[in-house]
């Protein structure tokens, strides 16, 4: 039986493969492994690719250690609330929880798996001292409402766009709207590295500069400490990868969005499968469910949409896992993002949050499971991914 992953990196063109190994070998010989020229020149040409000044691009040791060492910046610590989305990656909920402040959860909405600006604005309290968006798979928050709530309320903005680096929201790069963007380039990332990695990045000239101090022990002269940092450093090697990898961002995206209009068409031609909502609840548009539905399809808020991750909804109780079984007795891969909302997480009982509190976060814990999406799929694998799918919905 032939298998489909769910994601590999075994498929990469020769010319990527070449360059990597060129990369590994130019930094073994430069003898320079952290920081150093690699780095520096990563950040150059991530900054031209996000449209910002090369000094408000600072790489970090990964994806999490962005958000920690942003909350570090932003003097964000025991006392304060911080409000971010339940229907998310751990790192986001935990960043905050290491920095000593409150991670107050908000429900996400129907229609994009992100977090819903109304819960935000209720969620505000005094000791609130920022807001955490999560750009989740690579679809944009709706950012203007939440920008505006910060304004009056005097918040910051962490964008956490961990997974949407070249997405964009209104035609403005995730990550560059609120006052830091946070980037992670683990592995299955779009823009991935050969192991950890992550990006922090701002237009204040002044956050920047303590992110860049921050990241290094909290000095800016060897050996001489004006606050406690981290070691958030970034291997040159990794650099040297990213650099290889940058050019071809693009191109991969657009193979992910290609991908996902096959599966939406195999999948919306058979009647079996719909779109969440009819139109966007971020645009304050109806939100009727489709009366039904066996599947549903994730729905596409803004066109920079980069699928990241290509997540269906499977509603009733146990189908989804009944269809990920179906799947993988025919070797095709999947994933589930994520199982157990932040709210309901052992480790945030504290917190005081029942089951039922925040429902539809608890609804996608228990319907989502993500297709393969990566862009060397090929298109007899979307199709017999797809066709998998019909049978066991006929």
């Amino acid at each position: 039986m032939s298998t489909i992953p769910l994601f590999t990196l075994s498929r990469q063109s020769p010319e990527v493969t070449a360059g990597l190994r060129a990369a590994f070998e130019r930094v073994l010989e430069s003898g320079h492994y952290i920081m150093g020229p690699e780095v520096e020149a990563l950040e150059k040409e991530c900054a031209a690719y996000l449209g910002l000044p090369a000094e408000g691009v600072i790489a970090v040791s990964s994806g999490t250690d962005a958000l920690v060492v942003a909350l570090m910046a932003l003097d964000i610590g025991p006392g304060d609330e911080v409000i971010c989305p339940s229907y998310t990656f751990f790192a986001t909920a935990g960043s905050v929880w290491r920095a000593g402040a409150k991670p107050v959860f908000v429900d996400s909405t129907p229609c994009c798996f992100n977090l819903d600006p109304a819960q935000v604005a209720a969620a505000i309290t005094p000791r609130t001292k920022a807001i955490i968006p999560v750009h989740l798979f690579g679809q944009p928050a709706d950012m203007d409402p939440i920008l505006e709530l910060a304004r009056k309320n005097n918040l910051a903005v962490v964008e956490d766009a961990a997974q949407a680096i070249g997405a964009a929201y209104r035609g403005k790069p995730l990550g560059t709207l609120g006052e830091i963007g946070c980037y992670s380039f683990f592995p299955t990332k779009n823009l991935g590295a050969l192991g950890d990695g992550g990006l922090v990045v701002s237009r204040d000239p002044k956050l920047a500069a303590r992110l860049r101090k921050l990241r290094v022990h909290g000095m800016q002269v060897k050996y001489y400490h004006e606050e406690v940092g981290g070691n958030f450093r970034l291997d040159s090697l990794q650099a040297a990868f990213l650099r290889v990898k940058l050019p071809h961002l693009d191109a991969a995206h657009a193979a992910r969005r290609r991908h996902a209009a096959r599966y939406n068409r195999h999948f919306l031609e058979s009647g079996k499968a719909a779109f969440p909502v009819q139109a966007c609840v971020c645009q304050a548009s109806p939100a009727d469910l489709p009366a039904q539905a066996p599947l549903l399809l994730p729905y596409a808020c803004d066109p920079s949409h980069i699928y990241n991750q290509y997540v269906v909804r499977v509603p009733g109780p146990g189908r989804r896992d009944a269809l990920r079984a179906h799947l993988a007795q025919r070797g095709i891969g999947t994933e589930i993002y994520y199982p157990v909302p932040l709210h309901l997480q052992e480790c945030f009982q504290s917190l005081g949050h029942q089951p039922g509190s925040l429902p539809w976060s608890e609804r996608f814990a228990a319907e989502t499971m993500a297709l393969p999406i990566f862009p060397e799929l090929a298109e007899t694998e979307i199709d017999a991914v797809a066709a998998a799918i019909l049978e066991f919905l006929a």
